[in-house]
């Protein structure tokens, strides 16, 4: 198994596990590969530290590890894995309308169902006229990846 370092063309970082690196460029180059956060299939591999053991000399001890402190993650991935976490939660928390979303808002709205957290797809006018109408509505857009639960 193989364990890649990937960043899409924004600069959203994130872990790609692979069979091998012929299993990585084959998917690279079908573009099955995107990132979790934006959905961009302009994907790169980052460098990366492997971890080598290059002998298998059981008898000998192992030579200390020198003290060190794990670098603390950037504020970008800090950012990043608070959006993942904020948008898994109303994914886990909302229920999918989809394209029946403006209806079901208004429905809400109007007091013809029964009010509870949702979710779906809207079109930009239809945005623009449920909030001219007085409902509350948040525009998110939500990666692909993370509409369903992952394994």
């Amino acid at each position: 198994m193989k364990v890649l370092d990937l960043q899409c063309g924004y600069g959203h970082e994130f872990e790609g596990w692979f069979a091998s690196e012929d299993d990585f460029q084959s998917q690279l180059a079908r573009r099955l590969l995107s990132c979790p956060m934006c959905g961009d299939t302009g994907i790169a591999k980052l460098p990366s530290a492997p971890r080598l053991n290059l002998g298998s000399n059981a008898d000998a001890p192992a030579p200390a590890a020198p003290a060190q402190e794990a670098a603390p993650p950037s504020e970008r991935a800090q950012l990043q894995a608070a959006w993942l976490r904020a948008v898994r939660r109303i994914v886990a928390e909302t229920e999918d309308v989809g394209q029946r979303f403006a209806e079901e808002a208004r429905r809400i709205h109007d007091g013809q169902a029964h009010e509870r957290p949702i979710r779906g797809q809207a079109t930009p006018e239809q945005t623009e006229q449920l909030l001219e109408e007085g409902i509350a509505v948040f525009p998110l857009p939500i990666p692909a990846g993370l509409k369903e639960p992952l394994q």
